[in-house]
């Protein structure tokens, strides 16, 4: 096994957009295992799979291939081939991506799959239940956290720069939402594990953020 960092947090607190950061600056290998869940509810979206229909989710999961590959200074997740980047955050995939998360085969095989990309290499890995399900021995534990306004705000920008038009409102029911579906599932639900580090990033800078994590990092190798 190698070097794990895990972070958690809820939907928009910054997860993505900090590890991204820390793996480019200490040649960490970044995993969005939450772009992973959205590939699966992308792929049942699509497919016309609801949530219920637990043989066509195993038979859609024995079948599906969830791959991140660089492009430039971005990381591209690709699903059977096709990149689906944008198509991952829209509208639709976001309604659906928690039920879909609580789903106990679904969560199993992202699970096994996160478990073996990090066999080899160094990683910093980020999610909702990374510290306390997938890699509970993780080096180093983040649990990364801001206020539902200042996430829904950050998501709202996001959505923004993609192109992508909800409003504010809408965005804040929906990281409520998320919120309370994520911390009451019963399989492998959010929350901070005892040996994490609380970081409330509502008021800092994402600098200010990335510089706290590194420093942590390091003293840790060290």
């Amino acid at each position: 096994m190698g070097f794990v960092v895990a972070v958690d947090g809820p939907a928009g607190s910054g997860k993505g957009t900090i590890t991204k950061r820390i793996a480019e600056e200490m040649k960490l290998t970044s995993i969005d295992t939450g772009a992973m869940y959205r590939s699966v509810t992308l792929a049942m979206l699509e497919k016309n799979i609801k949530v219920e229909e637990l043989d066509k989710i195993k038979n859609l999961l024995d079948q599906i291939k969830i791959e991140f590959k660089k492009s430039g200074n971005e990381q591209k997740i690709y699903l059977n081939d096709k990149d689906v980047s944008i198509e991952i955050r829209s509208k639709e995939v976001n309604e659906n991506v928690s039920q879909v998360s609580a789903i106990d085969i679904v969560r199993s095989k992202m699970v096994e799959l996160q478990r073996i990309i990090a066999q080899n290499i160094d990683v910093i890995m980020e999610g909702r239940d990374i510290g306390t399900n997938v890699f509970p021995n993780a080096d180093v534990k983040i649990y990364l956290d801001a206020t539902p306004e200042e996430r829904a705000r950050r998501r709202f920008k996001q959505n923004e720069e993609n192109g992508i038009n909800i409003p504010f409102e809408e965005i804040l029911e929906n990281v409520k939402q998320r919120d309370f579906i994520d911390s009451t599932r019963k399989n492998a639900p959010l929350k901070k594990a005892e040996d994490a580090i609380y970081i409330d990033s509502s008021n800092m800078t994402i600098e200010e953020v990335v510089n706290e994590i590194k420093q942590i990092i390091i003293q840790k190798k060290q």
